[in-house]
Formats: structure tokens, C-alpha cells, sequence
């Protein structure tokens, strides 16, 4: 795992002259002059001089056929970090560009955090934004990660698995993303070495057996391939590769497969010199092995997002043994190869992706370190971004838009518009109208339908696949939530005051309130009336702060008395929150004799929960807003609304006898659903007013002495009520 060592800057000058036959050398010898000097007697943990490291960095990056500015920034990456050098000396001997490269490189490293997870998302937020402005910084990170991973050896167990395992989540599927799958390789091999050392030391040793094996059937049906194309004439280099350790784990891993179950471990590929050719290949190796279904991806006619292109395509070899084949043009395959690098022409200036169309995943990403508040959160949203399992849509014009495997048409919803997505308010597929949860399949023709009327609802995060769509609609959530929270807010203080008739034009001025937020605390007065409003904070204390002393003894006075009233109204208390609106939810309908708990919901205060009803698990997504609630011992008798369900025989005068035997118990049934169930059976779905849970457990005693009713239940409905 150690790095190559003897590397001279002529090897990387040359290197960088075999794809930039006019670049220059002088920059790059200053580079090294400089960098030189500025780490003279620094080592690294291996013992080798420091200089080493960013002359490695160098190499790779002439590998990823980078321009002669970003291999002279890889010089001097860590000149700002690590040595006495300043932004002002970069920038006179070499310039704005260089400097703003080595620059955006430093601020990836100097920041420190309260937490691993905190940390790691702020570092990748900080990538990508570096990323949306030129592009180069990420790949000289890369570069920089790439041999560190090299050099994994010389530190200490705890920090080898820390790092791998970042590399492994972020650094990998990064390379990936950005084209350079040989990048990609080496890292998750690395990784997968200091992660899982067993598995990794086994899965070689497993190769190493069958090394002849393979090595003998790779040389043939390589053969077997240049046979059949110089017998069609067709020019084309045909290579044979192995999959890759790591590659062999993940299947072996997520399909629950031996090593001996693994088939594909042999890849051919052809590279031809135009695109037609590229389709006669396919039809060739198609004719002489049998092509397996299901395992055919044409990329040249449907690019990926980061301009892979190339016909994927998975044969049965007359020996049984499953071949993978990548056919590609020579310009497909340095693509392939250079990743994202090639698709630019460097200039003057920086490398951004900002205006340019097709980096509308980076953009994506860029906006998710918007919306998103969480570390765990965003750093769980990149991760999906990052493993894209593609397939690829179409809009009714024929536009072509790839999602992850598992999207949906709210995906494709928000990634036409936002607005479109919030609007949402259903789709056709294939010209067919189709549930929202629908799966999207490669080549579906996708069309959206929208109303104003329509708005986000929260079941739709579940049902959205990617990030872009779960963060907006989160973000729609919460604004909402806020909205509702100010208004209730606003409403709550005003009413008070009124109460105690007091004017509340004078005392909701604005200064008044943003003076009486400061004192309190808060930074502003918006904070705290949204606060007020979802009952996180007490509208009295507000008023301590906010009324003269005389005027605020009055509202003391008038609280106590208003107090005992709601207390005994609802018969329901709440630790010390006692001036909080409490509402019963309509989906449990909690009586006197529940066991009971409170939700602090945004606009509708505090709902009293049954703690057996089925929203509960949803509700305790929100720990923090989940709050213990008891009966009072005296509640004031009123009667509650209650579910109950009849199983019974359908027979003549069944329901009259049940609202007959109810009536007897002296409750009232305030509706009536009746469903018959079968030839000799039906359903009766009442809610019955009631006092209490033994008033309940009376009526329900009583119905199951009917004849003809076969049970009685309670029922709890998570689709009726308000609960967030």
C-alpha cells in the first residue's frame, strides 16, 4: 500500500507534455522551488521527506490529464496549510488562478467542529460549494486523498479505519461521480483492506487460486473477440480486466452469494474508432454468445451524468461463464478514463460548473446544503446522491432525465421545478394515471399534472427517492409550519391582551416586542412569537416582559382564574405548561382513563394523544416535542366523541337493538356507518358520545350481550385528526 518513490518533476513535466504538448515548464519548476522551501526539514510519518506527497499529487493528477495550473497548485497544496507561506507569495509569483485553487484546498482543511458527523458534513458542504466553483479544487483533493489512502500504513489503527471509512462513503462515490472510475477503484480497494482486513485478505486469496484459471479464459475469449471483428473488418482494441476485490465483496455481500456464485469476475472491452461500429461489435459478440436479459445498458445513447458513455452488455459464454462486454469509441474511452476533466477546454479564470448545464447533479448538491439542517441528515442525503443506481425517464417531450433506482413521480415532479413539485397533484405514465409511489422504470414517459390547490404533505418524504425532493419538500414543511406558528403566535398574545383589555395595537408594536425578545433572550421577536405559537414557549412570559408592572399584575390575577377554568374544561394537565391550547386528537380520541401524552404540534398547540394510538410511532420521530400528560383527578363531566366497530350477523333489527342498548347505557350515538361484510355478516362503525373510559367499558359490556353481534372493539384511526 506505500507509495511509488524516486518520481522527479521531468517525470511529471513529461507526463503532462504527452496530452499538453505546449505546456510549460518553468511554472511548474517554481512550484517546486518554492514548495521545496517551504517544507525543508518536514517528514511524514513514513520518514520520508515531506516533499514527496505533493510530487505524488502532481503524478496523479497528469494521470487525470489535469492542465499545467492545477498540477502546479498540487505542488504547492499544502504550502498555505502546513508552512509559513502566505496567500500573498502565491499570488506574486504565480498568479490569481493558482492561488485561488491553493486557497479553496486550504479552506477544505481548517476548520474544526463539536462533532465527527457535524465535521464531515460542513467538509463535504464545503467541497461542493468549491466544487460549483471550479471543479479543479475537488480533483486535486482527490489526488491528495488518493495517496494518503496510499500511504494508510504509517498511522495508527483508529485513524485507518476513520479515514477509509470516510474515503469509502465520500471520497469513492465522488470519483465516481466525477468519471474517474480507476480513481474510484484503487480507493474502495484501499479502504476495503484497512475496513474489513479478513474479508479483504480472503477474496484475494480466493483470486490467487483461480489467477490461472481466469488468466487462461480471459486470453481466450479476448481472442475469440479480435477474431470476430477482424473477420468483419471492424478496428477495434479489445482488453480483458478482472473485477475489482471490493466489487467482488459488494455482490457477494448484497445478493448473499459465495465466492463460487460469482460469475461475472471476467470484463472485456472493445474500443472502436466510430460509433457505428461500436453497434456492429455488439451485434457480433450478440450472434456468437448468448446475451443474458435484463443485463444490457446502452450508455452512449442515454449518457450518464457524468458523460459516461458505453454499451454495457452481459454474455453466456459457451462454456457457461458470464462475460461482462464495454463497447466505446477511443473519444468514449478517454472520457472514460480523464472523468470529468475532459469535458472541459481550461482557460483563463476558473473552471466553473455554475453555468453549465450538464452539472446538474453538482448544482443539486449545492442546493441540498440549503435546505437541509441536520449534519446526519445531509451527510445521509449525499450518500443517496452519490450511489446512483440509474434509470432513465422521459418528459412528454422526449427530454431524457435520470433519477436513482426507486424514484418516483414526485422525483421527477421536483426535478422538473420546484413548483412543479409542490404543486403536485398527480401523473401519467405511459399515458396512464399512476399512485404517487409509483416506481419509474428506464424509458417511462413521464408527465405531470399540478394544481394550486395542491401542497406538500409529509407522507411524500417517504415516498420520495432522492435527496433534491426529500429536502424541498422538507423545507416546504417547515416554512409552512412556520408560517402557522407566527399567525397562531400573533393571535395567541393579541388574545390574551384582549382579555385582559388591554390594547393590543400598542403593545404588538414592533420595537415594544423586539425590546421585551432581547430581554428575554431571543434574537429577535419573530423567533419568539413563532415559539409562542407552537407552544414551546409561554405567551406570559412575554407579557412579564412586555406589559408596565401595574398592567402586568392585572394579567397575574385574570391568568389564575382563566387557568383553573381551561384546567377543569379539558380536565387535562401538562407538567407546568399551563396556558397551552390543548386540542384532542381526532384520530384516537382520547377519554378520561387514557393513558395519555401531548404533542406539541406547529399551529394547532398541543395535542392529547391516546398512547396506544397508531400515530404514536410517527409522533416519536419528534422526541423533542413529545410532552407527558395526565387526567386531572376531577375532570368536569362532558361527553367525547369514541370509535367503536360491530361485528355482527345481518339480520332484521340488529341495529336498533345496538342503538337500543346503547341508548340504556345513556349515551348517544352521533353517527352511524353500517357495511355488510358478506351474505350473513356486516360491519356497524359508530361513535358514541361517552364520559369516560369505564362509561366506555359499560357500553361496550352491554353490546356484546346483543344477540347477534359476534365482537365489539374500539378503534383508533391514524387517518382522522390533525396530529402535526
Amino acid at each position: 500500500m506505500q507509495a511509488l518513490k524516486g518520481i522527479h518533476l521531468e517525470d511529471i513535466i513529461e507526463n503532462l507534455r504527452s496530452y499538453q504538448p505546449g505546456a510549460e515548464a518553468d511554472q511548474l519548476w517554481a512550484a517546486y522551488t518554492f514548495a521545496s522551501k517551504a517544507h525543508k526539514g518536514q517528514v511524514r510519518l513514513s520518514g520520508e521527506p515531506y516533499m514527496n506527497h505533493p510530487m505524488q499529487v502532481a503524478m496523479i493528477l497528469t494521470r487525470m490529464k489535469m492542465d499545467q495550473t492545477a498540477i502546479t497548485a498540487g505542488l504547492l497544496h499544502d504550502t498555505l496549510e502546513d508552512t509559513d507561506a502566505t496567500p500573498e507569495a502565491l499570488m506574486e509569483l504565480f498568479g490569481p488562478e493558482v492561488t485561488s485553487l491553493v486557497e479553496g484546498l486550504t479552506k477544505l482543511s481548517k476548520i474544526s467542529f463539536s462533532s465527527k458527523e457535524e465535521s464531515q458534513a460542513e467538509n463535504v458542504r464545503k467541497m461542493i460549494l468549491a466544487m460549483s466553483r471550479d471543479i479543479r479544487v475537488v480533483l486535486i483533493k482527490l489526488a491528495d486523498r488518493l495517496h494518503n489512502m496510499r500511504t494508510l500504513d504509517f498511522l495508527p489503527p483508529n485513524k485507518q479505519k476513520s479515514i477509509s471509512q470516510e474515503t469509502m462513503d465520500i471520497y469513492a462515490p465522488l470519483a465516481a461521480r466525477l468519471g474517474l472510475h480507476w480513481i474510484k477503484v484503487e480507493l474502495e480497494n484501499i479502504a476495503f483492506h484497512y475496513l474489513l482486513p479478513f474479508e479483504y485478505k480472503r477474496i484475494q486469496g480466493l483470486m490467487a487460486e483461480r489467477q490461472e484459471e481466469l488468466d487462461r479464459v480471459l486470453l481466450s475469449i479476448s481472442n475469440q473477440t479480435r477474431e470476430l471483428l477482424l473477420k468483419e473488418r471492424i478496428a477495434g482494441e479489445v482488453s480483458g480486466r478482472f473485477k475489482h476485490l471490493y466489487g467482488i465483496y459488494r455482490k457477494m455481500n448484497e445478493q448473499k452469494l459465495d465466492f463460487d456464485q460469482i460469475y461475472d469476475l471476467i470484463g472485456i472491452r472493445i474500443i472502436t474508432n466510430t460509433l457505428m461500429d461500436c453497434y456492429m461489435a455488439l451485434g457480433l459478440v450478440h450472434n456468437h454468445w448468448k446475451p443474458i436479459p435484463g443485463k444490457f445498458k446502452d450508455y452512449i445513447a442515454l449518457p450518464k451524468e457524468n458523460f459516461y458513455r458505453s454499451i454495457h452488455s452481459t454474455v453466456l459464454t459457451h462454456a457457461g461463464r458470464r462475460v461482462e462486454f464495454q463497447i466505446r469509441t477511443q473519444q468514449m474511452h478517454r472520457h472514460s478514463e480523464e472523468g470529468i476533466a475532459a469535458h472541459f477546454r481550461y482557460k483563463e479564470g476558473s473552471v466553473s460548473t455554475k453555468e453549465d448545464e450538464n452539472f446538474i447533479w453538482v448544482k443539486r448538491l449545492l442546493d441540498l446544503g440549503l435546505h437541509v439542517n441536520s449534519p446526519q441528515e445531509f451527510m445521509d442525503n449525499i450518500k443517496m446522491d452519490l450511489f446512483p443506481d440509474e434509470v432513465y425517464v422521459f418528459t412528454p417531450k422526449q427530454e431524457v432525465k435520470a433519477f436513482p433506482n426507486g424514484a418516483t413521480p414526485i422525483d421527477f415532479a421536483y426535478a422538473v421545478h420546484t413548483q412543479v413539485g409542490n404543486h403536485y397533484l398527480g401523473a401519467l405514465v405511459n399515458g396512464k394515471p399512476v399512485p404517487p409511489d409509483t416506481k419509474l422504470r428506464n424509458g417511462d414517459v413521464v408527465e405531470i399534472l399540478t394544481s394550486e390547490d395542491q401542497h406538500p404533505s409529509r407522507d411524500w418524504i417517504k415516498i420520495a427517492a432522492t435527496s433534491h425532493a426529500r429536502a424541498t419538500i422538507k423545507s416546504y414543511i417547515r416554512n409552512s409550519q412556520k408560517a402557522d406558528s407566527l399567525r397562531l403566535g400573533r393571535e395567541m398574545v393579541e388574545q390574551e391582551l384582549l382579555r385582559n383589555k388591554i390594547d393590543p395595537v400598542k403593545y404588538m408594536a414592533k420595537s415594544l416586542l423586539e425590546s421585551a425578545a432581547g430581554a428575554i433572550g431571543f434574537k429577535n421577536a419573530e423567533t419568539l412569537i413563532e415559539r409562542i405559537g407552537s407552544s414551546t414557549f409561554s405567551v406570559y412570559s412575554l407579557l412579564q416582559k412586555l406589559l408596565p408592572p401595574d398592567e402586568w399584575k392585572t394579567v397575574e390575577e385574570t391568568r389564575k382564574t382563566y387557568l383553573k377554568d381551561v384546567q377543569q374544561e379539558t380536565g387535562v394537565r401538562v407538567g407546568d405548561l399551563h396556558d397551552m391550547m390543548i386540542r384532542f386528537a381526532g384520530c384516537c380520541n382520547p377519554v378520561p382513563g387514557d393513558p395519555i401524552l401531548g404533542y406539541v404540534s406547529a399551529g394547532h398547540g398541543l395535542v392529547i394523544h391516546n398512547k396506544s394510538c397508531p400515530m404514536i410511532k410517527v409522533l416519536e420521530s419528534d422526541p423533542e416535542k413529545i410532552i407527558e400528560a395526565r387526567w386531572e383527578t376531577q375532570v368536569k363531566k362532558q361527553m367525547r366523541p369514541v370509535r367503536i366497530l360491530i361485528y355482527c350477523i345481518n339480520k332484521p333489527g340488529i341495529l336498533a337493538n345496538v342503538s337500543t342498548s346503547i341508548a340504556a347505557c345513556e349515551a348517544n350515538i352521533s353517527a352511524a356507518t353500517i357495511t355488510p361484510t358478506s351474505y350473513m355478516g356486516g360491519e356497524i362503525d359508530l361513535t358514541v358520545e361517552i364520559l369516560d373510559l369505564n362509561h366506555l367499558q359499560k357500553i361496550i359490556e352491554a353490546l356484546r350481550k346483543v344477540d347477534g353481534v359476534k365482537s365489539v372493539e374500539r378503534i383508533m384511526d391514524a387517518s382522522r385528526g390533525t396530529t402535526k
